[in-house]
């Protein structure tokens, strides 16, 4: 009786692993169509440049910076629920790695570095007031994620993406 009962236990865990494992497959398979999709209009050859002072007053080039080491580009918004989520492991990636972040209508330069001050965070943010380089790179959705290397574009995602992806991104690139 022993031996049934172990085996149906054994038999449940194993069964409910290989249900894990699927449903993790899915879930990739319809996040990476999701991102395809979404980033669809991202321009992946002839890169529109990133360069412009940062609310610290120093010039940030990703191209440049990125032949070094791979950089993290965030675009997001203040304004942004998913961003509520996803700025806290960016801003902990950013003490890691090469970090830049754009924020896409936050309002003026006071007002967003009260917000990043008042949030805790050290990013690197330029702030793309009128979301010029947004228009310029198709950024349609935040959070976007992107990650450059040797000045090219390696990776993007967009919507939540989480501290172990953004991180697994950066190994990869």
């Amino acid at each position: 009786m022993a031996d049934s009962i172990n085996k149906t236990w054994v038999q449940k865990g194993l069964s409910g692993i290989k249900q894990l494992l699927i449903m993790l497959v899915l879930f990739l398979i319809v996040s990476t169509a999701v991102d395809l999709w979404r980033g669809k209009d991202i321009p992946t050859e002839a890169l529109p440049a990133i360069s412009a002072l940062d609310l610290n007053d120093n010039l940030v080039d990703v191209m440049a910076m990125s032949h070094d080491k791979p950089v993290l580009v965030y675009f997001w918004g203040t304004w942004c629920p998913v961003c509520n989520f996803v700025t806290p492991s960016v801003n902990l990636l950013s003490e890691h790695y090469s970090v830049v972040s754009v924020a896409m209508s936050s309002g003026s330069d006071d007002r967003l570095t009260h917000f990043l001050t008042e949030k805790g965070y050290s990013l690197s943010t330029i702030n793309d007031q009128q979301s010029f380089l947004a228009r310029e790179w198709s950024v349609q959705v935040t959070p976007t994620v992107m990650v450059f290397k040797d000045g090219e574009l390696k990776h993007y995602t967009t919507g939540f993406t989480s501290l172990p992806g953004m991180w697994w991104r950066m190994m990869f690139a």
